[in-house]
């Protein structure tokens, strides 16, 4: 299968073009110096001249609280960008992945959300990320949305909680981390096989696709230092002694409805090959 990626220069674009072209796709990966988003007619040449079986999105505006004062643009990238790629893919009978996030769901729920639970995103982040999921619904019937959550992963060397974590945890000096935000860490390796196996299928629709289980930011860290040997004095918070520009959820945990959904491996089992592969990285890893 020929497949067209987005944000390739990211943590899940990168797994996920080292996964592909493991299962033997052609792949065409690009980065977001390859192609702004927001240019339609840039997105129509592009798409029309590789002319993919499918594409799969996963460039997006990721800065939660930095979309709170910049709302316009997040959005453009993350609405308008996607539904113009989702479009553009219909127009060639093409398929389309567009990745979403937990972050459509206000937090309220006291269950795991499923996919047909109602959306209320509490930030602009959550606010661009669902019209992102609504263009592309509208301009191509045979998309998969695949929202995820908390995501850490090797390629391309990106910020993220654990590496995060690693480094604060090796000063020595006490850490506080949020205990009442709870949701499901995903490593980008196992969401990049699970979504290289749901675009062979033509299971169309919104997926939740995440680590299996669930624990608080607090238990995460507990569970990185525990595996990472490492003795820290680790002390937990309430969510408003940690104030952020952008409000979280405090339940975010992702579980699928489907009758036979893609399930990814527990996330302490991601947390484990993350932190085995960031002693080995990868040769096939894609540059930044």
């Amino acid at each position: 299968m020929k497949i067209l990626i987005t944000g390739a220069s990211g943590m899940l674009g990168g797994d996920f073009t080292v996964a592909a072209r493991e299962l033997g796709h052609e792949v065409i990966a690009l980065s977001r110096s390859d192609l702004d988003l927001t240019d339609q007619s840039a997105v129509e040449t592009l798409v029309k001249e590789h002319a993919p079986a499918t594409v799969v999105n996963c460039a997006a505006w990721t800065d939660v609280d930095g979309a709170e004062t910049h709302e316009e643009e997040a959005t453009e990238v993350n609405a308008s960008g996607a539904g113009y790629l989702g479009a553009a893919a219909a127009a060639i009978g093409a398929s389309i992945c567009q990745i979403s996030t937990d972050y459509v769901f206000d937090g309220a729920k006291e269950t795991p959300y499923v996919e047909s639970d109602p959306t209320s995103p509490i930030q602009a982040y959550g606010r661009s990320k669902l019209a992102g999921e609504e263009t592309v619904r509208a301009a191509n019937p045979n998309h998969f949305i695949v929202r995820t959550s908390w995501l850490f992963g090797v390629a391309n060397q990106k910020p993220n909680f654990v590496e995060t974590m690693l480094e604060v945890g090796s000063t020595g000096v006490p850490v506080k981390v949020v205990h009442d935000q709870v949701g499901s860490p995903t490593f980008t390796g196992h969401l990049a096989a699970g979504l290289a196996r749901l675009i062979e299928t033509d299971s169309y629709g919104i997926h939740h696709m995440a680590g299996t289980g669930e624990c608080s930011w607090y238990e995460f860290a507990e569970e990185i230092f525990r595996q990472a040997q490492m003795e820290v004095d680790l002390i937990p918070i309430d969510t408003a002694a940690f104030p952020r520009p952008a409000r979280r959820p405090a339940n975010s945990v992702l579980v699928s409805e489907w009758e036979t959904p893609i399930m990814l491996p527990e996330w302490k089992t991601g947390l484990a090959e993350y932190l085995q592969s960031r002693r080995t990285p990868s040769p096939d890893e894609v540059p930044a």
